[in-house]
């Protein structure tokens, strides 16, 4: 059975948002009173009373520095739940977060261009699209997003956790 692994948004990253984020603006820590906030820092949901920040993130731009992609009109900005404050990244890195509702799965050439997507209805329905995603040798990465929102969550990239 191959497995996928989760990237949470990188150190590096991380540590630019919390300064100013990708639409240019400074964050404002909240205080999640009730907690449940999905965290893309450490991918998990926010406990209780934990300083958290939401910032607009580009993962595709940022994926496109790393690699020379230009991916054009496909550079989104949204909305993402971070730590306000350094984390130590996901606890359980083999697994992936945010399987209890309806996912969509994104996939993206290495020109940073979009092939296609997928709804997952369940957690099975997942790993399902991610093995039909990278069946593909076209596909260099996937972005798994919420359905109800459009949120980026998290993204697995070709060679990223396959086993």
């Amino acid at each position: 059975m191959t497995t996928y692994t989760a990237r949470p948004i990188g150190a590096a990253a991380l540590k630019e948002l919390r300064d100013t984020d990708d639409a240019g603006r400074r964050p404002v820590p909240l205080t999640d009173e009730e907690g449940g906030s999905p965290l893309r820092c450490c991918l998990r949901r926010a406990e209780p009373g934990e300083r958290v920040a939401l910032v607009s993130y580009a993962p595709l731009r940022r994926w496109a520095r790393e690699t020379g992609a230009d991916p054009g009109p496909y550079d989104e900005t949204g909305p993402v739940f971070v730590h306000a404050d350094h984390c130590a990244g996901p606890a359980a890195p083999d697994t992936l977060p945010f399987t209890n509702a309806r996912r969509a799965v994104r996939r993206y050439s290495a020109a940073g261009h979009i092939l296609g997507g997928r709804l997952a209805e369940t957690p099975a329905a997942l790993g399902e699209a991610l093995t039909e995603a990278f069946a593909d040798p076209e596909v260099a990465l996937v972005h798994v997003r919420a359905v109800e929102y459009g949120c980026f969550l998290y993204e697995v990239r070709r060679g990223s956790g396959l086993r």
